[in-house]
């Protein structure tokens, strides 16, 4: 009789402790889909993937999904259609809303020219390792570019220069995307650079009356300092010859002392009669 009534208590109580867990569990369950029925939302097109400057965008590229109304960015395109087959002029990142201010028009396609700014140029130069700075100039990086130009055949004429200061980097060979690694070292021959018109007559210039080095920058550095340039000889410390103009050759008359007049002697008037005469005093 014993053993009956524990036997019934226990059952009692996993009975009751299941019913309680399973209300618990249910409660749970509900709340979520309770609060998100209450919130409102609208439709946002984003990307499905990591997109770089340059890609033309295919419908496996976007998604919809539900956005809260209440934080939504302005500007925002809630139709696919208004954003496939257009090009991007500015990187975006998984599950990014697509915005115009990113995205080419609609006749501008893809590739390069959609992301060149109005105002600016594009400018392919010819590098190699030790130019492209041991492949470290990557798209979206900034570079000053140094120029070696002789304006004579005189060696000596040689100067190296900054010519251009604080340029981007627009695309490494025919990629406009960094390597899948961050910041890896990327082989290329060609680098392209955004300039300006005037900016790209400098360039070319240089490119073809001399040689070019880039030089890698801080893109949080936007200090564009004056140089003066140097020469071989402020290079290897040779004092730089001062020019001079032709001296003059000393005449006879500067060269010969003038002879110091000799004095006068002393003179004595002497009167004979009607006569006069001086005769000099010797000492």
């Amino acid at each position: 009789m014993a053993r009956m009534r524990i036997f019934l208590v226990l059952a009692l109580a996993v009975s009751c402790g299941g019913a309680l867990a399973y209300a618990t569990y249910n409660y749970v369950q509900r709340a979520p889909s309770q609060g998100s029925s209450n919130m409102a939302t609208k439709p946002v097109v984003v990307a499905a993937a990591n997109l770089d400057i340059g890609a033309e965008i295919t419908r496996d590229d976007v998604k919809v999904i539900d956005w809260p109304a209440a934080a939504l960015p302005q500007n925002v395109i809630s139709d696919p259609a208004q954003v496939i087959g257009r090009g991007l002029i500015l990187p975006i990142i998984q599950n990014e809303p697509f915005l115009e201010m990113k995205l080419a028009s609609k006749d501008a396609g893809s590739g390069l020219p959609p992301a060149i700014p109005p105002g600016y140029r594009a400018v392919s130069v010819r590098v190699n390792e030790v130019i492209g700075v041991a492949g470290y100039v990557l798209p979206g990086t900034r570079v000053d570019v140094v120029a070696t130009v002789s304006p004579t055949d005189n060696h000596k004429d040689i100067t190296s220069k900054v010519i251009l200061t604080d340029v981007q980097v627009l695309a490494a060979g025919t990629k406009m995307e960094r390597d899948e690694e961050a910041d890896k070292p990327m082989a290329v021959n060609v680098v392209t650079l955004l300039v300006n018109p005037d900016e790209s007559e400098r360039l070319t210039l240089a490119a073809n009356e001399g040689k070019i080095q880039l030089a890698l920058r801080n893109p949080l550095d936007k200090e564009n300092p004056m140089t003066k340039g140097v020469k071989p000889e402020a290079l290897l410390g040779t004092p730089v010859p001062v020019k001079r103009g032709p001296r003059a050759l000393p005449t006879a008359q500067a060269a010969t002392a003038p002879a110091t007049p000799a004095p006068e002697p002393t003179t004595v008037e002497i009167i004979r009669g009607d006569k006069r005469a001086r005769e000099v005093v010797h000492d």
